[in-house]
């Protein structure tokens, strides 16, 4: 039974504090699950109830600093800088597309904690926030865990793979941040020609 809770409580842990490396010590769990020490689905069930607890608690978190970002008055240093006024931009776009995010963080190595937070910030529907949340949890440990299952002894070899993984994963963000700020930055520029154009007629 303390393997269950031990790896219950990582798969909690990583959502609250990222550098723990969660993934790579769930495949482990998949390896004790092949070697019928655990039970393969008993800990898939365990780790995603530890994942989307450790979701809902950064959720509440952005929950409960939502206002504090708006009126940027908070007790939290790190809160001074984030830009109030961009948190409708992004309300809108959570409520667009933010249980499609909630669904697929799990994939999204490096952005977790992020989408978390942000959930709550914007306020998305908790009941229905856990449960994208839980589905996304669920099918991610089911393919770790499986990976585990499957190549026995060497599961440690998948840590190479999970960080080539998380690396692109995060480039791509960091690519499509790039590509808003540029637009943005483009469209200001636009915007502030045209309006000079219009003032020297």
């Amino acid at each position: 039974m303390g393997i269950y809770l031990i790896l219950a409580l990582i798969a909690y842990l990583e959502n609250v504090v990222p550098p723990i490396p969660g993934d790579i010590l769930v495949v482990f769990g998949g390896y004790l699950a092949s070697e019928a020490i655990i039970s393969f689905w008993l800990v898939v069930v365990l780790t995603s109830v530890g994942s989307v607890l450790g979701f809902m608690t950064m959720y509440y978190f952005g929950y409960l600093v939502g206002d504090e970002i708006r009126t940027q008055r908070t007790r939290f240093w790190f809160l001074k800088y984030f830009d109030g006024e961009y948190l409708d931009k992004a309300e809108q776009w959570m409520y667009r597309w933010g249980q499609g995010v909630v669904l697929a963080n799990r994939f999204l190595a490096g952005a977790r904690s992020i989408i978390s937070i942000m959930a709550g910030v914007t306020r998305l529907n908790p009941r229905k926030t856990a449960t994208y949340a839980l589905a996304g949890a669920f099918a991610w440990n089911v393919i770790l865990i499986g990976a585990g299952w499957l190549i026995g002894d060497n599961w440690p070899a998948i840590e190479r793979y999970l960080n080539l993984y998380g690396g692109l994963i995060l480039s791509l963000i960091a690519a499509y941040l790039v590509f808003l700020g540029v637009r943005y930055a483009f469209r200001k520029w636009r915007s502030r020609d045209a309006k000079n154009n219009v003032d020297n007629n």
